[in-house]
């Protein structure tokens, strides 16, 4: 889709899993506002549900100017080629200027297919987001090669200009209740839910049970915990600081932990606000899926080891020695028997 009318606002896409609004729709809409009012311009929140445990209106208080509703019994799966043809006639209704979407799964699906249908151009796992001051563009900036560089990337001639964001890149402002934004009922045709997938059921993944993108605090693992037994000590560690447990491909690559753990290029990428390295070496597949987290720790007995390069604490040993005593002082400081 070529450049055409003046701009038309944002159009966010939310998502809903499990009757569950995911924070990441709230995070994008505020980001969305803060950009849009750099341009004077409206910002639209899409959901796609059967059912949702939160008001519509929710919304409107993050920044919101109008949330569009799709609701239908028929959208209680998840069904790339639907949720693909609803957005991407929406987007033909509206005319936005800019799609955002969180890169969760359901987005990095949903998006490119969409991107192919409009004829315009998508970039993916954006870490910032900012207007041109001059040309009033969105600027994508994302990592590239490995990692290794910032890439910011522009679309001057195609439109809308698209982009994913990964989850927990901004941080959510407080709701203001004081805000107002109306809510759109919007219907499909039954064309519209016609598609080559037939989705079975859903059922949840064991080890999924804690989506380690959503914890701020992360305990991960990698090829020096040698073992599978040995990751128990990171669970108990992530136990005491209510977090989730990593891993890099090495250790997923050995079985000692399932591929739900995975942190890196090829795993999930995840900016919590402490980011435990354990037996991490810091390969630049790995760095990219753990970078942007707040605070890094970094554990390993190789004082050359390139996860030091972006650690903000170093500590060089056994891990099977600082480990155990990091258990032992964080239970002596919080008064927890082992």
């Amino acid at each position: 889709m070529r450049r055409g009318s003046p701009s038309k606002g944002f159009l966010v896409l939310g998502e809903i899993r499990s009757g569950c609004l995911h924070s990441a729709t709230l995070e994008l809409t505020s980001k969305a506002r803060l950009l849009a009012d750099n341009l004077g311009i409206e910002v639209s929140t899409l959901l796609m549900y059967s059912e949702i445990d939160t008001e519509p209106e929710t919304l409107v208080h993050y920044g919101a100017d109008r949330v569009l509703c799709v609701r239908d019994d028929r959208l209680s799966l998840f069904d790339q080629e639907v949720h693909s043809k609803i957005l991407c006639r929406i987007i033909e209704e509206i005319d936005p200027e800019m799609v955002l979407a969180p890169a969760t799964t359901s987005g990095r699906t949903i998006m490119p297919a969409v991107a192919a249908m409009l004829g315009t151009g998508l970039t993916a796992d954006c870490t910032e987001l900012e207007i041109d001051p001059d040309t009033g563009l969105l600027l994508q900036t994302r990592p590239a090669i490995g990692g290794n560089i910032m890439a910011t990337i522009k679309t001057p001639e195609r439109r809308p200009q698209m982009a994913t964001v990964r989850p927990r890149t901004f941080a959510i402002p407080a709701p203001n209740p004081d805000r107002r934004g109306r809510v759109t009922a919007m219907t499909f045709t039954d064309q519209c839910f016609e598609s080559r997938i037939k989705p079975l059921g859903h059922e949840r993944f064991q080890e999924d049970d804690v989506n380690i993108q959503d914890r701020d605090i992360i305990v991960s693992g990698g090829k020096g915990m040698k073992k599978e037994d040995k990751f128990s000590l990171l669970r108990e560690l992530a136990g005491l600081l209510d977090g989730g447990v990593g891993a890099s491909r090495a250790a997923v690559d050995n079985k000692w932990i399932g591929y739900s753990h995975q942190v890196g290029l090829s795993g999930k990428v995840v900016a919590p606000k402490v980011y435990f390295a354990v037996g991490i070496s810091g390969s630049v597949q790995h760095l990219a899926g753990m970078q942007t987290a707040e605070l890094v720790v970094a554990i390993n007995k190789d004082p050359e080891a390139p996860i030091f390069r972006v650690a903000d604490i170093g500590l060089c040993g056994d891990l099977f020695d600082i480990v155990p005593r990091v258990i032992e002082g964080i239970r002596a400081r919080e008064g927890v028997s082992g």
